[in-house]
């Protein structure tokens, strides 16, 4: 009886299977949606806010510059349109190309194609690093990327860079400045890395070699790692001197040059040709974007009114009637380009496609007497001529080949010396004689 019983409970107590719900169907996925978008008429009025953005669009009429405008101006500087040949117009519709291959990259630029950009999605600045920026060249590059609408970071350690020359940008939101010596590390988040820093005259170049090579070395890794570690592209400025005293005249990219590695103008020779080599090598090895430029003798306001160049040096004599000092016989050879023209193609090089190297000079070329002619004739027909003994390694010839910036970057200077000096000279003229000015008047309060 009591085993029956047990067998009775075992039966009362089955587990009963739990509840599965009904298989998904399908197609719920697809019909939901629909059913929402049908509900109250959803979809009508989507469509008729498209219909009505896209008449707004069409209507509005196309957003263009006005006829005529120039292709740059610089702040508190007397350089204009004026002082351009005619091509100026072909140079910046380029110019406006290769900046327009830069927003695509970034996804913009082909929402526009004539019509006004949405409010939001206009063009927004860059982001740019400029070392070397309170410099000569740095200080007109800085002003043609404040004019572009980018907001810029200066870094310099004012050696040979001048506070006077960014001076004008102090209080723009988009200018920042910072007093660094690029041989020390820094970490700033930026878009595009310009990489000029470094003393350019013989003069200052020897007065600290070794301070010359690390800056060109340890400070060119310094950068180069910056641009690999928040992806900005990177763009240096090398230098003709990489050929040396050349064998090959005019100079192609492709001459290995004529160095001399043990010279006393070694320092900044060798220097850049380290700097290049890195470049390089994080280009190749770590898939850094990377331009390289190398720079003949360029020239215009702000330079350093005792640098030793020959430029600076006949313009500041001519002025203070002193006698114009040749080295040598006068006949070794340069080429000279106006700063506005080298600033020029910087921009192209860095918003182009090709890494360089790029030789960015004017092929014009002039004898050192040539040149002390044209100084005569543009301050003081009187100023005469001073014959030195030449100094050590200095290259006879210098002639740029800029085949390839004119076929890859559509770049090539528009000024000739002639008015481009008149300019040079006004500069001067203001800083030298202001000076004095200066000095009597606190003489004489005194």
């Amino acid at each position: 009886m009591a085993s029956e019983l047990f067998f009775r409970g075992q039966e009362t107590h089955h587990i009963i299977n739990a509840y599965t719900p009904k298989p998904r169907k399908p197609w719920q996925n697809v019909i939901r949606p629909v059913r929402y978008m049908l509900k109250e008429k959803r979809l009508v009025f989507l469509f008729a806010g498209i219909a009505i953005a896209s008449l707004i669009f069409a209507l509005l009429p196309s957003s263009r510059a006005p006829s005529g405008q120039g292709t740059y101006s610089y702040v508190n500087n007397a350089i204009y349109d004026s002082h351009l040949p005619s091509e100026s117009t072909q140079s910046h519709s380029i110019a406006r190309a290769h900046r327009i291959i830069y927003q695509n990259r970034a996804g913009i630029g082909s929402l526009h194609s004539g019509g006004k950009i949405p409010l939001g999605l206009q063009r927004k600045g860059l982001r740019i690093l400029v070392t070397g920026g309170a410099g000569f060249v740095g200080s007109h590059l800085v002003d043609r990327l404040i004019a572009r609408g980018d907001s810029v970071i200066v870094v310099d350690n004012f050696f040979t860079g001048r506070k006077e020359n960014v001076m004008h940008h102090f209080g723009n939101p988009r200018f920042e400045l910072i007093r660094h010596d690029v041989v020390e590390p820094l970490l700033v988040e930026v878009d595009q890395i310009y990489h000029l820093a470094c003393p350019a005259s013989p003069v200052h170049y020897k007065h600290n070699p070794v301070k010359t090579i690390k800056t060109n070395v340890v400070g060119t890794l310094n950068m180069l790692g910056l641009a690999k570690r928040v992806g900005a592209r990177f763009l240096l400025t090398s230098t003709s001197e990489v050929y040396g005293d050349p064998l090959e005249h005019p100079q192609k990219e492709t001459y290995w040059g004529n160095v001399n590695p043990i010279g006393v103008r070694s320092c900044y020779d060798e220097g850049k040709r380290t700097a290049e080599t890195l470049t390089m090598d994080y280009h190749r090895g770590a898939g850094v974007e990377v331009r390289i430029a190398r720079i003949f003798n360029t020239y215009g306001p702000r330079m350093c009114i005792d640098d030793g160049r020959v430029v600076s040096n006949f313009v500041a004599q001519a002025l203070r009637k002193e006698p114009l000092t040749v080295y040598g016989d006068g006949k070794q050879t340069r080429s000279f380009q106006f700063v506005s023209d080298l600033v020029e193609g910087l921009m192209r090089l860095m918003e182009g496609e090709h890494v360089g190297p790029f030789n960015l000079g004017n092929p014009g070329e002039f004898t050192m007497l040539e040149l002390a002619g044209v100084v005569q004739e543009t301050i003081d027909p009187n100023a005469q001529i001073e014959f030195r003994p030449n100094t050590a390694d200095d290259p006879h010839k210098r002639k740029p080949d800029i085949s390839k910036a004119k076929e890859l970057l559509g770049w090539e200077p528009k000024v000739p010396l002639r008015k481009g000096l008149p300019m040079m000279v006004q500069d001067f003229r203001q800083r030298i004689f202001g000076d004095h000015k200066e000095d009597s008047s606190s003489v004489s309060s005194a």
